[in-house]
C-alpha cells in the first residue's frame, strides 16, 4: 500500500523528453528584454536569493509536509515563531519588483527556490505566495528584472549525492517549475545555483555533474571562489573573480567538458546581500578586457533569502533604495547572470576567451596522474594525496567550508547510497527499455523518497531529530523499492 496517496505527489518526473525539448536551445532569453547598454556601463553586480525548506515526515499520521508547515503547527518550538516572517520573505520580491518598476527603477534579482519549497506552497495552499511568484516568473513586464535559477529539487549537495541521482534532482526541479510556471518560464531558466554552493571535486563526480547540467539545458552555474583554482593550482586572480570563467571538468577516462561559471565572492553572505554590499563593491570596480573587448566587471553574490534576522529585517531597507540610487546614474547597474552573459556575447565576447578554472585540488590529482589517465591512476593519486596531504580531500568545498558533508554522517550516507542503489537496480533497465516507466506511480513514489533522503538538511543539522527524519524516509523508500 502506498505511503502517500498519488494525489499528494509532487510533479518530479514523467515529462523528461518534453522538458529536454523545451530547455535545450541556444536562443537569447534576456537580450530581447534587457534595457541595458553595455557601452555605457562601468561595472555591475548580480545578486541571488536562495530559499529552501525541507520536506519531513512530520504531518498528521506521519505524512510528508514542509518544515514551514511544521513551524506553523508547532509555534512554541525553537524559532518556529518565525514561520510568518519566513513566508513573507518567500513572497515579498513579488511586491518589491513591481513597485520599483512602477517607480521608474530598473531592479534585478535572481531567485533560487528548492523544489521542496515550491511544492510546499502548493501543499499549504499558499496562493498568496504562489500568485506573487507567478507574477515574477510569467509576466513579460518583469522578464528583464527577475531571473529564476535552477537547482537540485530537494537541496542535495552534489559531492555526497550518488552520481546517478545528480541528473534526477536537476530534472525533478525542472518538472516542478514547469508544472507551476509553464513552458515559457522554464525555457528562460539557463543558470544553476548549487545547494550550499557545493562543488564536487572528485574528477568523475564533477564531470558527471557538469555533463548533467549541460544535458538539462543549463548554460552557467554559480560557484564559490574558494572552491575553484586556476588550471595551475593557484587561486584565482583578483580581477578574474569579476568576469565569467570557463570551468573545466576532466574525468578519469581523460574526457573533458566545460561550462561558464560566475564567481561568488567570499564573505558573510546574508549580511553582504541584505546590505547590498555587492553594489557598493561594484561601484569601486571598472571595465576589463576579455579577448580584446572592453566589458564591465560584475560582482556576483548569493544569500539565504529568509534565514536570520538580517535577511528578514534589513534586506528591504538595503535592497529597495539602491535602485533609486542607480536611477540617478553613475555607471554601475544591476545585472542578472544570463543577461550579463548575453550582453557580453552580443558585444563579441566568445566563451573560449573566458579565463579557465577547475575544482579546488584537481591540479594536485592531475600532477600525480601525469600522462597515464585511467580510473586506476586517478584513484591511486587520490589515495596517495589523502594519506599524505592533510589539506587535500574530495568532499568538495562550499560556503560552510568548516563542515564536511561526508565525515561523521556515515549513518545517513550509507543508507542514502543503499537506497539509491536499490532504486537504480529496480528501475534503470525498465526506463531504458520504456521511458514511460517514469510516469508510473511506483516509480514516482520511489524517486520521491530517494530524492528526499538526499536532502542536505539531514546532515547539516547533525544528529538527532533530523537524522531520525532521514531514517523514516529511508524506511519508506526501501519498502516501496523492494
Amino acid at each position: 500500500m502506498s505511503t502517500q496517496t498519488m494525489v499528494n505527489m509532487p510533479p518530479i518526473c514523467g515529462s523528461e523528453a518534453k522538458i529536454s525539448a523545451i530547455v535545450n536551445h541556444n536562443d537569447p532569453v534576456f537580450l530581447p528584454y534587457s534595457n541595458l547598454n553595455l557601452s555605457q556601463i562601468n561595472s555591475g553586480f548580480a545578486c541571488a536569493l536562495h530559499m529552501h525548506q525541507p520536506t519531513i515526515p512530520a504531518g498528521h499520521g506521519g505524512s510528508l509536509i514542509s518544515n514551514l508547515q511544521h513551524m506553523y503547527e508547532n509555534p512554541g518550538v525553537g524559532d518556529n515563531h518565525n514561520a510568518d516572517p519566513f513566508a513573507w520573505c518567500y513572497k515579498r520580491m513579488g511586491e518589491f519588483i513591481p513597485n520599483l518598476v512602477n517607480e521608474g527603477c530598473n531592479p534585478r534579482i535572481m531567485l533560487d527556490y528548492s523544489g521542496n519549497l515550491l511544492w510546499a506552497f502548493e501543499q499549504m495552499n499558499r496562493h498568496d505566495i504562489l500568485d506573487n511568484l507567478k507574477t515574477l516568473a510569467c509576466d513579460p513586464k518583469y522578464y528583464a528584472n527577475v531571473e529564476w535559477l535552477g537547482t537540485m529539487w530537494s537541496h542535495a549537495v552534489a559531492s555526497s549525492t550518488p552520481i546517478p541521482d545528480l541528473k534526477l534532482h536537476i530534472q525533478a526541479w525542472q518538472h516542478q517549475f514547469l508544472s507551476m510556471f509553464g513552458e515559457d518560464a522554464l525555457r528562460r531558466v539557463k543558470g544553476f545555483s548549487p545547494p550550499e554552493m557545493h562543488m564536487p571535486n572528485h574528477p568523475d563526480t564533477f564531470y558527471e555533474y557538469i555533463k548533467a547540467l549541460k544535458e538539462c539545458g543549463y548554460r552557467w552555474l554559480l560557484v564559490q571562489e574558494d572552491s575553484v583554482e586556476q588550471m595551475n593550482g593557484h587561486g584565482l586572480h583578483h580581477d578574474q573573480k569579476f568576469i565569467p570563467n570557463r570551468i573545466v571538468a576532466k574525468n578519469s577516462h581523460g574526457e573533458t567538458i566545460s561550462m561558464i561559471a560566475l564567481i561568488k565572492t567570499q564573505g558573510s553572505d546574508t549580511k553582504l546581500v541584505a546590505q547590498m554590499q555587492p553594489y557598493y563593491e561594484a561601484k569601486g570596480r571598472g571595465r576589463q578586457e576579455i579577448g580584446g573587448i572592453s566589458v564591465p566587471s560584475c560582482v556576483s553574490q548569493i544569500a539565504d533569502g529568509e534565514n536570520g534576522g538580517v535577511m528578514m529585517n534589513e534586506f528591504p531597507g538595503g535592497y529597495n533604495p539602491v535602485w533609486h540610487d542607480i536611477k540617478n546614474g553613475g555607471g554601475t547597474v544591476g545585472f542578472n547572470g544570463t543577461e550579463y552573459l548575453e550582453l557580453l556575447e552580443a558585444a563579441g565576447v566568445k566563451e573560449e576567451d573566458y579565463p579557465t578554472c577547475q575544482p579546488i585540488g584537481q591540479h594536485k590529482i592531475w600532477a600525480k596522474v601525469g600522462a597515464k589517465v585511467s580510473s586506476k591512476t586517478v584513484e591511486a593519486a587520490i589515495a596517495d594525496l589523502q594519506a599524505n596531504d592533510h589539506q587535500f580531500h574530495t568532499d568538495g568545498a562550499s560556503w560552510t567550508n568548516d563542515l564536511s558533508w561526508v565525515q561523521g554522517y556515515e549513518n545517513v550516507l550509507e543508507p542514502m547510497n543503499k537506497l539509491s542503489a536499490m532504486f537504480h537496480q529496480k528501475f534503470d533497465r525498465a526506463v531504458a527499455e520504456d521511458p514511460s516507466v517514469t510516469q508510473r506511480g511506483d516509480y514516482q513514489e520511489a524517486l520521491l523518497y530517494n530524492l528526499l533522503v538526499e536532502t542536505s538538511c539531514f546532515r547539516y543539522w547533525g544528529q538527532g531529530t533530523w537524522t531520525d527524519y532521514a531514517r523514516e524516509l529511508y524506511r519508506r523508500g526501501e519498502s516501496i523499492t523492494k
